[in-house]
C-alpha cells in the first residue's frame, strides 16, 4: 500500500467541512455498558484500516474482544480509505458518528479542534510508542489511541554497494555521507543511479525537519519554511536530480517508476516506507534498510492512524474500552504481525520481536530506531490538499531549472499564507 499516494489522493481534512456541533452520535454521552433488560451494549466501529484484505483479520480482533467483553458487542462498518473521509463527514453533520471510528494524524487537530472527540479519561498511554500517544494528545488530554504506523527508511542495495567497494549506510550518516555514497554509485550511462528521493511535499517537510527549520509558525498561522533552512532543504532534494538520481524527464515522478528502478537492481538506495517490504521479499539483489540520514539532525517521516471515540457516543466508557484493545491488545498486536498489517503501537519492544526476524531486511530494527526522532506531516486542515499540490508544484519548477529555489519557495510560502488566513 502506498500509503504516500494514499493521502495525496484524498486531500485528507479537505472533506471535512465542519460546520458542526460536538453531538456527533446524538443524544447525551453514558457510561453505563449494559442495554435494556441486562442485554449487552452495542457500540459501532466505523474504519478504514481494514479494507482490502484484512477484514478478517479485524473480525478475529472483534471476536477475541467481545469473547473477553461479553456485556459488550461492536458491529462494524468498513469502507475503502477513498471514500471513508467524504462517509465520515456526511456522519458527522447528521448526528450519526459511529460510536468509535478511524482517523489519521494529518486530521487530528481539526477534528479536535471542533469537538469531534471525545476525551479519553484514563487512558493508559504508557503502553504506546511515546511519540505516537503524543500525536493525539492536546494540552494534556488524550483525544485518540493510535492503533498502528508506517514510517519511512532508507533501503539499499547491498549488491550494488559491494560491486562498488562502498561501505553500507548506519544510523549515524548524514546527508554528506549520503551524497558522498550516492556519487560513487551512480553510472547514468549504464542506467545505475546512486539515489532517489521524490521531490514532493512529503519529503519536503522531512528534510525540513532534518535541516533544522520547520513548515509552520508555532500557531499554524503562517508558513515558516521560507528560511535559509528551508532553502537548504530544497537544495538537497533537488540537485539530487540529473546528478545522483533520474530527472523528471528521464522518467521520475511517473507511477512506479522508482519502485521498478530499485526492483531492476539499478537503485542504490532510495527513501521509502516500510510498507514496500513484501514487495522485495524475492528480490534477485541483496538490500537492507538504514535509519535515513539528517543534517542537523535526523528526523524520520510517520504515518500514523488512530482510533477515536466519537463524543456523542452514548457508550462512552464501552467505545472507549474497544478503542484500547484495537490499538494495544495482544490479539491485536498478535493479527498485526502474524498478517504483515501494518505495525502495532505499542512500546513492549519484546513483542515485536517476532517482526525483528521477520526475514527481509535484515536491520528491521531501523523501523524502531526512526521513531526516535519523528517528523510529522504538519496538520493544516481543510486547505491541506491544496498546500501540498503548491509546495510539490515549486518545488518541480525549481527542479526543471524554471525557478530558482529562493524564488519557487517565496511563491509557495506566499500561497500558503494566502490558505492560512
Amino acid at each position: 500500500m502506498n500509503r504516500i499516494g494514499q493521502l495525496a489522493r484524498v486531500g485528507l481534512v479537505a472533506a471535512l467541512g465542519f460546520s458542526l456541533a460536538a453531538c456527533s452520535g446524538g443524544g447525551s454521552a453514558t457510561t453505563d455498558n449494559t442495554g435494556a433488560a441486562g442485554e449487552p451494549v452495542t457500540i459501532t466501529y466505523s474504519n478504514f484500516i481494514s479494507n482490502g484484505g484484512h477484514e478478517e483479520d479485524l473480525g478475529a480482533i472483534v471476536a477475541a474482544f467481545e469473547s473477553e467483553n461479553p456485556d459488550i458487542k461492536v458491529e462494524v462498518k468498513t469502507l475503502p480509505y477513498s471514500d471513508y473521509f467524504t462517509a465520515l463527514q456526511t456522519d458527522i453533520a447528521g448526528g450519526t458518528t459511529a460510536d468509535v471510528f478511524d482517523i489519521e494524524f494529518a486530521n487530528y487537530a481539526a477534528y479536535q479542534a471542533n469537538g469531534v472527540l471525545a476525551a479519553l479519561k484514563g487512558a493508559d498511554t504508557s503502553v504506546y510508542q511515546k511519540n505516537l500517544a503524543d500525536a493525539y494528545a492536546t494540552d494534556g488530554t488524550q483525544y485518540a489511541l493510535p492503533s498502528s504506523f508506517s514510517n519511512v527508511v532508507l533501503f539499499y542495495n547491498k549488491t550494488l554497494f559491494d560491486a562498488a567497494g562502498v561501505d553500507y549506510p548506519t544510523a549515524d550518516w548524514t546527508w554528506a555521507d549520503e551524497q558522498a555514497a550516492a556519487a560513487k554509485l551512480t553510472d547514468a550511462g549504464k542506467g545505475v543511479w546512486g539515489d532517489y528521493q521524490p521531490i514532493s511535499y512529503y519529503e519536503y517537510y522531512k528534510v525540513l525537519a532534518q535541516a533544522g527549520g520547520k513548515f509552520l509558525a508555532d500557531d499554524g498561522s503562517a508558513s515558516a519554511f521560507n528560511t535559509p533552512e528551508g532553502i537548504k532543504a530544497a537544495e538537497w532534494l533537488i540537485e539530487k536530480s540529473g546528478k545522483a538520481m533520474p530527472t523528471a524527464a528521464q522518467g521520475a515522478g511517473t507511477a512506479d517508476f522508482d519502485s521498478n528502478l530499485f526492483n531492476d537492481g539499478n537503485l542504490a538506495m532510495w527513501h521509502t516506507g516500510i510498507w514496500m517490504f513484501g514487495s522485495y521479499a524475492d528480490a534477485s539483489f541483496d538490500w537492507d534498510i538504514a535509519v535515513e540520514p539528517g543534517d542537523v539532525t535526523h528526523a524520520s517521516a510517520m504515518f500514523s492512524n488512530a482510533v477515536a471515540v466519537s463524543a456523542g457516543s452514548k457508550n462512552i466508557e464501552a467505545a472507549q474500552k474497544w478503542a484500547a484493545y484495537m490499538s494495544s491488545s495482544a490479539k491485536m498486536v498478535e493479527t498485526r504481525l502474524a498478517t504483515g498489517w501494518e505495525l502495532p503501537p505499542i512500546a513492549d519492544e519484546t513483542a515485536l520481536s517476532a517482526y525483528l526476524t521477520a526475514g527481509k531486511p535484515e536491520n528491521r530494527q531501523a523501523v524502531f530506531d526512526s521513531l526516535d526522532a519523528v517528523a510529522l506531516a504538519p496538520s493544516i486542515g481543510e486547505n491541506q490538499a491544496q498546500i501540498q499540490d503548491i509546495v510539490t508544484e515549486q518545488l518541480t519548477e525549481a527542479a526543471a531549472g524554471r525557478k530558482s529555489v529562493e524564488d519557487a519557495l517565496t511563491t509557495a510560502a506566499e500561497k500558503v499564507d494566502a490558505l492560512l488566513k
